[in-house]
């Protein structure tokens, strides 16, 4: 966990109360919507279809207990008791008073978390992978230059009304769990020669027009990382489109540029600052890091006794296969909480959850939560030998489903629901969809399937790097999905394949297990997965079956 200093928190709470002033201001007729507009996206406040929404910033996606427990109490004391995790690492709170709105803020400022740079055409949270320190296959844990950009990107004079939002994501680890190929810009730390750096990509995005990112720079040193986002950053906010808001991101100028035209701009830029007042020296990088307090991890031994008793319990053998990860300490792994029960909407919890899940982590997990961009929780610290009691009281609570990466796992934006840019509901056929793969040992056959759902084009969901995407459209005021097959969200991300019209609500779920019932008798063997199947096969065949008469 990285510890605020006074800065920070003296930031919050003069924030804090700036917003309290605009409120006031807007309740008392001061201020209409239109002008009151600018000033709450500033702080993370939406006006959805029923209610003013809080969104919160999760840095990298990281949570002491405390803060948990804090966001747990905004559920319970302003909300309807329970919180929404988005695929960004943060929370969304739907049903707050907009006169409550200031105390909230107030109390969540108190544990150092806020709504500023969640919403509006700025630098949004950066994001990393949610296993980060912990993950036996990273270089090193990537959140010291997630927290190095934040501090850099926070209320950024020059980049704070640029043509669009802007979203930065990062990994140091073999296996992509930060998406950051469908980033405007996606860092990829790694080694050459033992010296640390990145590769950069930009241009990438979901939404109307879905891109990957394109890798400008091979090898980026790391003490040129400020120097070299600065100059993308003014590329961009300098020759972004102004005048469309549909063509205003970044991956629309690299699109239109082409890739090398837009590096060489960016070359030019960077050229002029590179060695100026943003150069990462090593003192910069050493007092960040030691203001992030790790658990000094003693090494234990591999699956103790205890481990090896329990794992004779098929119920827990199967939660173990699925949501325990390996860890880089010995006798240590890591633990994803699944937010996907069936029949209840993806990414959502209550507060008592989250109290419960805050204890936990203290008890097992050193007081650390993180949250996944696939609307899951992870406890990145947890000692092998007490994997079996942390097990008994997750299932306790409702968050131990072993559907991790499984067809029940699905992303999905708040859809229609609740967002006044929805054409269609995400969240019944999610429920629907779960329940349709409730049986545990069904999915398990099935195998690692990534279904996302979006209720718009605007793609929050991220339904275009589903291996099953759907994407919720209207149709004479009613409500239709279309199906993607194909999509990759991870270092060889590719967009899926649109493979036939619309289908109705009521129709949506048959469809979906059609393709898994293809992909079934089609599989070479139960080692295939759906992917691959569908990378060997083309979509033709699923298709076929999916749009049969019946």
């Amino acid at each position: 966990m990285y510890v605020y200093d006074e800065f920070d928190r003296a930031f919050l709470q003069e924030r804090v109360v700036e917003f309290r002033d605009q409120v006031e201001r807007r309740l008392a007729g001061e201020l209409n919507e239109e002008e009151f507009k600018p000033l709450r996206l500033m702080n993370g406040v939406y006006l959805q279809l029923h209610a003013y929404m809080l969104r919160v910033c999760i840095p990298y996606g990281t949570l002491s207990a405390r803060q948990l427990r804090a966001l747990a109490a905004v559920a319970r004391k302003y909300d309807r008791g329970y919180g929404h995790f988005t695929t960004r690492q943060n929370i969304q709170f739907n049903w707050i008073k907009l006169a409550e709105l200031p105390d909230a803020m107030a109390d969540l400022a108190e544990v150092g978390i806020h709504g500023i740079q969640t919403s509006g055409n700025c630098i949004r949270n950066t994001t990393t992978d949610p296993w980060a320190g912990a993950a036996a296959d990273e270089v090193e844990d990537p959140r010291l230059y997630a927290e190095v950009i934040r501090q850099w990107s926070t209320l950024h004079p020059e980049f704070t009304y640029l043509p669009r939002k802007f979203k930065i994501a990062i990994t140091a680890a073999k296996h992509d769990r930060a998406a950051i190929r469908v980033h405007d810009v996606g860092l990829r730390l790694h080694k050459r020669d033992g010296k640390t750096g990145f590769e950069v990509m930009v241009g990438g995005g979901l939404g109307r027009s879905p891109y990957i990112g394109k890798t400008i720079r091979d090898f980026l040193p790391e003490e040129d990382l400020l120097s070299y986002l600065e100059a993308i950053l003014r590329t961009y906010n300098l020759g972004g489109r102004r005048d469309n808001i549909y063509k205003a991101r970044i991956k629309i100028q690299v699109h239109e540029m082409g890739a090398e035209a837009f590096a060489q701009k960016v070359e030019a830029e960077w050229a002029e600052i590179r060695d100026g007042a943003l150069k990462l020296d090593k003192a910069a990088l050493d007092a960040i890091r030691d203001r992030f307090l790790n658990p000094a991890l003693e090494d234990l031994e591999d699956a103790p006794a205890v481990l090896a008793t329990a794992l004779a319990d098929p119920d827990f053998a199967r939660w173990h296969a699925n949501s325990v990860a390996p860890h880089k300490a010995k006798g240590h792994a890591i633990v994803t909480l699944s937010l996907k029960p069936v029949g209840a909407p993806p990414g959502d919890a209550t507060a008592d959850q989250m109290d419960a899940i805050a204890d936990l982590a203290d008890e097992y997990a050193y007081g650390e939560i993180r949250v996944a961009h696939e609307q899951n929780l992870t406890l990145p610290y947890v000692r092998q030998e007490d994997l079996p009691a942390l097990w008994a009281k997750l299932k306790a609570i409702g968050v131990a489903t072993p559907n991790v990466g499984l067809i029940s796992d699905i992303i999905a934006c708040p859809g229609l629901d609740y967002c006044s840019l929805a054409n269609a509901r995400s969240i019944p056929v999610a429920q629907k969809l779960t329940e349709r793969f409730a049986d545990d040992a069904r999915i398990a056959d099935i195998g690692r399937l990534h279904l996302n759902i979006s209720g718009c084009i605007n793609a929050c969901g991220h339904h275009h790097v589903g291996h099953i995407g759907i994407l919720g459209v209207e149709k004479k005021d009613e409500e239709f999905f279309q199906i993607t097959l194909g999509g990759k969200g991870n270092s060889k991300a590719r967009i899926g394949e649109l493979i036939g019209p619309a289908v109705s609500e009521g129709e949506v779920v048959d469809v979906v297990e059609r393709l898994v019932e293809t992909y079934l008798d089609l599989r070479t063997s139960p080692a295939e997965t759906f992917i691959a199947a569908v990378q060997r096969l083309g979509t033709d065949p699923f298709k076929e079956r999916a749009y049969a008469p019946r």
